[in-house]
């Protein structure tokens, strides 16, 4: 910077030297004018010079600090060759502008084609063989510790260890799920309907083993609906477009919808793959939605089961994938129905007499514990029936016998917790009071009903028209919903003790003790002396404080000692229509 102001101040001082003048001011003679003009000439040469040299170091200095160039160089630019150098700068970024939003634009189609493109991949990849997870985690849960008791030296062991019981005892509705998760049921979404423990997942899990689970995928329900949205994208390896990078091209789609919205983009995905595959394979893609019972039964989730509900129909009428709900209480079933067209209903009990023997014995030597009596195992069997959750926690005991008792015990006494009387109760529970009565009214007519059908059948037996084993083979007291309804006298009742686990109500409207462990419970309570005397005084205390809830008091005011307060009733007034 300094160098050049220097150069500027000597071209000033060279253009006033060039005619020199003499110590008075005054301008020298001409004989001594050519010589001054040559030394003027060659100073101007030199400064010329010295600013050609400058030049590059003034031209950094300028765009350094930001300023357009003074002076024009190179050849003119512009319009018709007029004009500075100024054309050039401007027609260079208007150029490189354009360039970087063609460049932009181009790349966020790219990207945003390949971004859709590797989503629909990825949820290929959820029913690829052996990628679901629920399957892992099934597999992973039937493998044997390494060191496991092993029998006494004269015990035998009949049945292969190695393998899970269940390779032992196949289902009647096995057959029918395996058709179903090979693909082979097509055109019909499918409901599981049964009490908790009968083996309706575990049959599920069987069947996708066998295919590995091949253009299957699982999900389970949850109340949360963000929760369940965060499973339902795990069973499907879809990450609802959180994981993408279009906000830099454009506007990301509003999430003021809630799980409901997301939930719908994930279903657009799978149809788009589920034609992909129908054309590739001829097959449908199969989706599990496990234990939808677990949905509030409110708005939110009886939308959410008719979202399904409304893909599952299309689906089916296309053919390109099969859902398949499965729910252990009864509401989901009459939700779905009203729409249903092309629902069929699976229904799972629990296994019979026989078959829970044989079940039993094959569990206990599973778990390589000694070998029962068979009359040791009718016992347990008498006792929790055939409901196989129970019947693997005792046949794994070290006494079965012995656990099978705990158990009835443990059941009872949550009963009791549940629906337990109290005779002389508080207004503030009058309402839990009220529920309460309106349930034993209904386990006693069960009770009532089993005591006269093992009545009837042992006259069978004493007449000889039934065989002595088929008392073992009754089955749990069934009445039909409408009797319910007339026996509780509060129908509203019976959709808290389903959910509770204490009754169980099929498809046809027959409603069921829960499991052969409430109706044992039940017979206990109702057994107990003065089980009836109690609890009429709960209904009549409960109906006690309902009539005092309707009565109304008067209080006068202002009443001395000697007046008197008169009221009449004057009931022959006009009608009033």
């Amino acid at each position: 910077m300094f160098r050049l102001l220097s150069a500027r101040g000597s071209l000033r001082m060279a253009r006033f030297s060039i005619q020199p003048r003499n110590s008075a001011g005054s301008l020298t003679a001409p004989n001594t004018r050519s010589v001054s003009n040559q030394t003027g000439r060659a100073q101007v040469r030199r400064t010329a010079q010295h600013l050609d040299e400058l030049a590059p170091a003034k031209a950094h200095l300028e765009a350094v600090s930001g300023e357009l160039p003074s002076t024009p160089t190179g050849p003119p630019t512009g319009l018709g060759g007029l004009g500075g150098g100024g054309g050039n700068g401007m027609r260079d970024a208007v150029l490189t502008t354009v360039v970087g939003v063609i460049v932009l634009f181009a790349g966020g189609i790219v990207y945003m084609a390949w971004y859709k493109e590797n989503v629909l991949w990825k949820i290929e990849k959820a029913f690829a063989a052996g990628y679901d997870p629920a399957l892992e985690l099934a597999k992973n849960s039937i493998k044997k510790p390494k060191e496991l008791p092993t029998p006494a030296a004269n015990e035998e062991l009949e049945w292969d260890l190695e393998g899970p019981w269940t390779q032992h005892l196949r289902r009647e509705e096995q057959d029918l799920i395996d058709r179903i998760i090979q693909g082979s049921e097509v055109g019909h979404y499918f409901i599981l309907l049964g009490p908790k423990g009968t083996g309706k997942t575990t049959m599920i899990l069987d069947a996708m083993q066998a295919v590995q689970a091949e253009g299957v995928a699982m999900c389970d329900a949850h109340p949360d609906l963000e929760v369940f949205r965060l499973r339902l994208g795990k069973a499907l390896n879809y990450e609802y477009n959180e994981d993408t990078q279009t906000g830099l091209f454009q506007r990301r789609d509003p999430r003021e919808g809630g799980p409901a919205l997301d939930i719908e983009r994930a279903l657009n995905k799978l149809e788009k793959v589920a034609l992909r595959h129908a054309k590739n394979t001829g097959k449908p893609l199969i989706l599990v939605l496990n234990n939808v019972h677990y949905f509030n039964h409110d708005d939110d989730g009886r939308n959410m089961l008719l979202q399904f509900q409304q893909r599952a129909e299309a689906w089916a009428a296309s053919g390109i994938l099969t859902m398949v709900f499965s729910s252990d209480d009864s509401w989901p079933f009459f939700v779905m129905r009203k729409n249903a067209s092309r629902m069929h209903v699976v229904s799972v009990y629990d296994l019979s007499a026989k078959d829970a023997l044989t079940a039993s014995m094959r569990m206990r030597m599973n778990a390589r514990h000694k070998r029962e009596a068979p009359e040791v195992l009718e016992e347990v069997v008498k006792t929790v029936g055939g409901r196989l959750t129970y019947l693997g926690k005792a046949t794994k005991a070290p006494d079965p016998v012995k656990h099978a008792k705990h158990m009835l015990a443990v059941e009872k006494a949550w009963l009791l917790s549940q629906i337990g009387l109290i005779p002389d109760c508080d207004d503030d529970v009058m309402d839990e009071q009220k529920w309460s009565s309106c349930s034993w009214l209904l386990l006693r007519e069960f009770v009532r009903r089993r005591e006269q059908e093992v009545k009837r059948k042992q006259e069978e037996v004493a007449r000889g028209e039934a065989k002595e084993e088929e008392l073992n083979e009754i089955p749990l007291p069934r009445i039909p919903y409408y009797e319910c309804r007339q026996i509780m006298t509060r129908p509203d009742f019976m959709d808290d003790l389903d959910r509770k686990n204490i009754i169980s109500i099929d498809i046809n409207h027959d409603v069921t003790p829960d499991s052969w462990l409430i109706l044992h419970a039940a017979e206990e309570v109702v057994s107990e002396e003065g089980f009836d005397d109690l609890l009429d005084s709960v209904r009549d205390r409960v109906d006690e404080i309902e009539s005092l809830h309707r009565t109304r008091e008067l209080t006068f005011k202002d009443v001395d000692a000697g007046d008197r307060i008169r009221l009449t009733v004057d009931k022959g007034g006009a009608r009033v229509v």
